[in-house]
């Protein structure tokens, strides 16, 4: 939660005044499968179904035909020879409906397809001696590098 809170009465120009919302959502990629309409956020635990469905249409111009929220509880942890025990905070889990003919899929920034496999292990050995070669100092041990 933010420490944004405004007081009632501000001396001065109003409309100087700064609206930052104490208010937070993170889209966040569903564990299990789910319709191409369902959108997963996590959201801050002061927050209702309508301040979501709200903040969804205020911010993002997007909207929702139905809301739903869960808490999921924070994992429970032994620590140092289960002499302590600590719990993680909760999570306020808010899961969005779009209409039928909306859809959302989660965009992946680093697709693992792509990955280069072009490299091979003699490429790479071979690029290392070149920077070896080239980082030589003259009379100094071979592994001493500047």
């Amino acid at each position: 939660m933010s420490t944004r809170w405004y007081p009632l009465y501000q001396r001065g120009n109003p409309q100087l005044r700064i609206f930052l919302p104490n208010f937070w959502l993170k889209l966040v990629e569903p564990q299990h499968k789910q319709p191409k309409n369902v959108v997963q956020f996590h959201c801050s635990m002061e927050m209702t179904k309508y301040d979501i469905q709200n903040y969804l249409e205020k911010i993002y111009n997007v909207n929702p035909v139905h809301v739903r929220t869960r808490i999921a509880l924070g994992k429970i942890k032994r620590l140092h020879d289960n002499k302590y025990v600590v719990k993680e905070d909760d999570i306020k889990v808010a899961y969005v409906v779009l209409a039928k003919n909306q859809t959302f899929e989660f965009p992946y920034l680093f697709p693992k397809d792509e990955m280069k496999k072009e490299s091979t292990f003699e490429e790479t050995k071979e690029e290392f001696q070149k920077y070896v070669e080239t980082s030589k100092e003259p009379g100094a041990p071979g592994w001493f590098r500047v």
